[in-house]
């Protein structure tokens, strides 16, 4: 992912509240991937810390899109991406620019590691994604949450285990009772029929969402045929894009189903699950070898870049 470097000319950047923008994160998506959000890197001006930062869409409403960042910030789990820095609201109570933030990981957006990889991820690589995905989404309904923003560009691929983003990205886009498909930004392959619909968004949806977003990881597109699938993946996938909501699994059936190993052990007084379980299951899916040599050095290659940029301040 190519930054501004050491000793390049750089014109002035944008500046969202403290921090400087270094580069775009979805520089290299493939053309037309739907991204709910614009997303950046960015540096404070002392430059101590980087980010992960995101502003709306000009058709996304700036106040839903603050409100379900306001929300993130109370999310639980290891494979999450809390927002932890918002854009100050003024006086007036309306936010001119808004942003939130949340500490930078290197990685990189799933259709970008499957550009980078030369097409679908390994069977390995799906199946450690699949069960770390599930265990996260099983915390966030255990907080009587709904994440309303799965899909491919949602999910970020790092060294140590995916990064799930985009939290309430249809509700943000649209509100309950207004039809969300063709909306921009949603992936209308990843919206469960009723939440494209515009019906409230709910756990079954997330279901679904995320068997979209296996099949993505799996052939390159997220409604494929069942023989394009992984064997292993085959009925699990298909039970979570059925159209009615009854007939997707559970997500503990999921974890179950693809995660043989019981649940890593944690020292006492810790809980990786943020309190919502004792240890994850993904653990020992996610060692090494767990992303292709290509993604992993591209996420490399991203970090040394955004590590040597410098940034140019506007005035």
């Amino acid at each position: 992912m190519p930054v501004p470097g050491r000793g390049q000319h750089t014109s002035p950047a944008r500046q969202f509240g403290p921090f400087t923008v270094v580069t775009r994160l979805d520089s290299h998506l493939p053309a037309h991937t739907p991204v709910p959000e614009r997303r950046y890197i960015a540096r404070s001006a002392d430059g101590d810390r980087t980010v992960l930062l995101s502003t709306p869409l000009p058709s996304t409403d700036p106040q839903r899109f603050m409100a379900e960042a306001d929300t993130s910030r109370y999310l639980l789990g290891p494979w999450v991406l809390p927002a932890t820095e918002l854009a100050a609201a003024p006086a007036t109570g309306r936010i001119t620019q808004p942003w939130h933030a949340r500490p930078y990981v290197p990685a990189l957006p799933l259709p970008v590691a499957l550009a980078v990889n030369g097409g679908p991820l390994p069977e390995r690589t799906v199946v450690a994604l699949a069960v770390a995905l599930a265990e996260t989404l099983a915390v966030v309904h255990g907080q009587e949450l709904t994440h309303a923003g799965v899909s491919p560009a949602a999910v970020l691929l790092a060294g140590d285990g995916p990064r799930l983003g985009c939290f309430g990205a249809a509700r943000a886009a649209a509100p309950d009772g207004v039809s969300r498909r063709n909306v921009p930004g949603l992936d209308a392959g990843s919206l469960a029929p009723e939440q494209a619909d515009g019906g409230q968004p709910r756990p079954s949806g997330d279901v679904y969402a995320l068997g979209a977003t296996l099949a993505y990881a799996a052939t390159g597109h997220v409604a494929p045929e069942r023989r394009e699938l992984p064997v292993a993946l085959r009925s699990l996938v298909a039970r979570c894009l059925a159209r009615d909501p009854a007939h997707r699994p559970q997500l503990s059936d999921i974890i179950g189903e693809l995660a043989s190993d019981p649940p890593t052990a944690v020292p006492a007084g810790f809980d990786g699950l943020g309190g919502f379980g004792g240890g994850s299951r993904a653990d020992s899916l996610l060692g090494a070898g767990w992303l292709p040599a290509r993604v992993v050095a591209a996420v490399v290659h991203q970090s040394a870049s955004v590590l040597a940029a410098e940034v140019q301040l506007s005035e």
